[in-house]
């Protein structure tokens, strides 16, 4: 399935940003200081993908500052290589900011960006290097980085044309954001993004609404397989039974089969920015180190869970902890409290 001796083997595009927080379940408007993360989407992903052992890069333009240091620091610090980071040196830099306020019943968790005009936006064709094309198995993109900004749009899809043409399987994720663009002007380029896609991460809401799709859900992923000859086809079920408490699963749709486990009820959420691309990450690092499209959703399924529990943007687990979830969640009768 993937190209063999490559230099990496996850190279992701997108937007990093910071990110403000206040401690614990205070408001944005009563918390007197924030903790900074740094996050994005694609970011998240290949980091931990990285964290479970794979090879991964990423590339993004950041303000060539202390904030861009910052964001350079945290990327090498989750074993993502910084190798095609581009640096902007223009007087209008800046990376993109969000505020998370984490909620607790009946207050709904919430988030306020303050990102346009940021470096990444300004990306050219000419700043990614030609002969990055050639270097890794798969390229993962979300539809958040299509969104941003025309110029940022036209750029990120000529990448994806030049890797899919270099033998690279593209990963992309539809993660839709109504407040970034219309549903009429994503679902044109999103389904012409569909025409270039080997792993389609996607939501039932989301094919519903955004995307249009009819049938059961079942139906629609296959769907997708006919229609663009998408190769494998992974629908997330996330059930918020308060902010605090989530039950999640999944279900992968690849080679004419798909595949599900019972689901992680009851998990408690800490911080559950990042828990979907962490689900990315351990069916990505499922489909590279094991080819096995079960264990790679219980892979999947194991990292959000876990992401939830964690603060920050970027999933921290590495193999071993992932792979004493699933067999915790897959044993019956008593189990120890502790793990030592």
């Amino acid at each position: 399935m993937f190209k063999e001796n490559t230099e990496f083997d996850i190279i992701g595009m997108g937007e990093v940003m910071l990110r403000l927080s206040p401690p614990g379940k205070e408001t944005i408007s009563q918390s007197k200081v924030f903790e900074k993360n740094v996050g994005g989407s694609e970011l998240n992903v290949v980091s931990g993908a990285a964290m479970l052992g794979v090879r991964s890069a990423m590339i993004t333009k950041i303000p060539a500052n202390k904030i861009g240091h910052l964001v350079r620091n945290q990327i090498s610090g989750g074993s993502v290589s910084d190798k095609y980071l581009v640096y902007d040196n223009s007087p209008e830099s800046r990376l993109g900011i969000y505020y998370y306020e984490s909620g607790a019943y009946p207050r709904k968790s919430s988030v306020i960006y303050d990102r346009a005009r940021s470096s990444v936006c300004s990306l050219s064709l000419d700043e990614v290097p030609d002969d990055i094309y050639t270097k890794t198995k798969i390229f993962h993109i979300s539809s958040i980085t299509l969104a941003l900004n025309p110029n940022l749009r036209k750029t990120a899809l000529e990448v994806i044309k030049h890797f899919h043409e270099a033998g690279a399987l593209i990963s992309f994720d539809v993660n839709y954001r109504a407040a970034l663009w219309s549903e009429d002007e994503a679902r044109a380029v999103i389904e012409d993004v569909f025409n270039y896609v080997d792993f389609l991460f996607v939501s039932e809401e989301t094919s519903r609404r955004m995307l249009r799709r009819t049938g059961t859900l079942e139906e629609i992923m296959e769907g997708y397989v006919k229609d663009y000859g998408v190769k494998l086809v992974a629908t997330t079920r996330r059930e918020a039974v308060s902010p605090t408490c989530h039950n999640f699963n999944s279900k992968i749709f690849y080679d004419g089969k798909f595949y599900e486990e019972k689901p992680y009820n009851g998990i408690e959420v800490i911080d559950r920015i990042g828990s979907g691309d962490a689900y990315l990450s351990g069916v990505l690092y499922g489909l590279l180190k094991t080819g096995d499209v079960q264990q790679a959703l219980e892979l999947g399924n194991a990292s959000s869970a876990v992401k939830n529990t964690v603060l920050g943007d970027m999933s921290v687990s590495s193999i071993d902890e992932i792979m004493n979830v699933v067999k915790s969640h897959k044993a019956t009768g008593r189990q120890d409290e502790m793990v030592r």
